[in-house]
């Protein structure tokens, strides 16, 4: 059995909750942390009802007396983004693996460290880009693994969402530089690792186009990449947190010379579009994975339970820390072009924060 502690008990962690209590022959939660200690109260109570008993759980406002209260072998960092960096790294030098939600860093040294400090200590770093676990996406990555779809050409990455001003009134730190990004670090992360991961090949350049037209925050509200990669493939993504009046889509398209595969729904969990040569394409349309109530998904259980096996077996979780780095690298190299005008060569690509772009106004031009 496995002692997990949740820090930062915001709206994700009632999903992060769900994940631990799904993996519950494995998997017990024994403790959290917030500064908000109504909101542990909150966590430890779903987590008595969802496991129907009445034992306690730790609670601590400073994350770092966990440790010193109980034995812990994993902790999930649910923070605001920014502080993601310091407090792996606090757990990973006190010899406790870690799940960080996305993304993994604010700036590309931070997560080199925290990729690099697992590694020295011999311990086990995910990212919770939990949509990979989703069952459609396992078959496209299938095909895509066993050439079914011939030379892939190209993907395409849409987040087409909403997020009003409320939205970012009720959390302050909520697309700040320091704390956040804009939308393609929050928003478009997801999908932006699931089309990397399609693509599955060396990154040549990137270049990104964003601006601020409406809501009143530092970073970007909408934004559009395109990434070329050393095989020729070119991937292009558009992410949007200004659709009227609500979400739209979030899909992701991936074409070849003997296939082209959709797939969106409210968390990319439904094929909308199955036509590789050989395949009936009705069987795959028919393949119904519920919709989920949020754009969460419903992959942190797999996730969970990956990096759970990925301890026992003495392997990568599938979202490794290296996958997370990855993705973190591309949207601040989509920021550095934004800010330079030009495409960043992404191998030159060694050190850069969301921070470099404080003070750089994205306000539409």
């Amino acid at each position: 059995m496995l002692n997990f502690v949740i820090i930062g008990c915001g709206r994700i962690s009632h999903k992060i909750v769900d994940g631990i209590v799904n993996n519950k022959e494995k998997a017990k939660l024994v403790g959290v942390s917030d500064i908000v200690f109504s909101k542990m109260d909150e966590i430890e109570f779903e987590y008595q009802n969802k496991i129907n008993s009445q034992e306690t759980i730790v609670k601590k406002e400073n994350y770092k007396e966990l440790l010193e209260s109980i034995s812990v072998d994993v902790a999930i960092i649910s923070t605001e983004s920014g502080y993601h960096e310091e407090i792996g790294l606090y757990f990973l030098e006190n010899g406790v693996n870690v799940i960080i939600e996305k993304p993994l860093a604010m700036s590309i040294e931070g997560a080199r460290k925290l990729v690099d400090t697992a590694k020295k200590n011999n311990l086990k770093l995910a990212v919770s880009h939990q949509n990979r676990f989703n069952y459609p996406i396992q078959l496209l990555k299938k095909a895509i693994k066993e050439n079914r779809l011939g030379r892939i050409f190209n993907g395409m990455a849409r987040i087409l969402w909403t997020r009003d001003n409320n939205y970012y009134l009720q959390a302050p730190w909520r697309g700040t530089w320091a704390l956040d990004g804009g939308t393609l670090m929050n928003q478009c992360i997801h999908n932006i690792d699931l089309i990397n991961w399609m693509m599955d090949s060396e990154i040549d350049t990137v270049y990104a186009q964003t601006s601020n037209y409406i809501r009143n925050i530092e970073a970007e509200d909408y934004g559009v990449i395109v990434i070329r990669y050393k095989s020729g493939k070119i991937a292009t993504i558009e992410g949007s947190a200004i659709i009227y009046p609500k979400n739209l889509e979030e899909t992701l398209t991936i074409t070849g010379e003997r296939g082209t595969v959709v797939i969106g729904g409210m968390a990319v969990n439904k094929i909308n579009t199955w036509r590789v040569e050989g395949d009936n394409e009705g069987e795959y349309l028919s393949i119904d994975c519920g919709d989920p109530n949020s754009v969460y998904g419903y992959g942190h259980e797999a996730l969970y339970k990956d990096f759970i096996d990925a301890l026992d077996e003495n392997r990568e979780p599938l979202v490794d820390g290296k996958a997370g780095l990855e993705a973190v690298k591309i949207i601040l190299a989509a920021y550095k072009s934004q800010k330079t005008g030009i495409p960043v060569k992404f191998d030159e690509f060694k050190e850069f924060s969301t921070l470099n772009m404080k003070e750089n106004n994205i306000k539409d031009r």
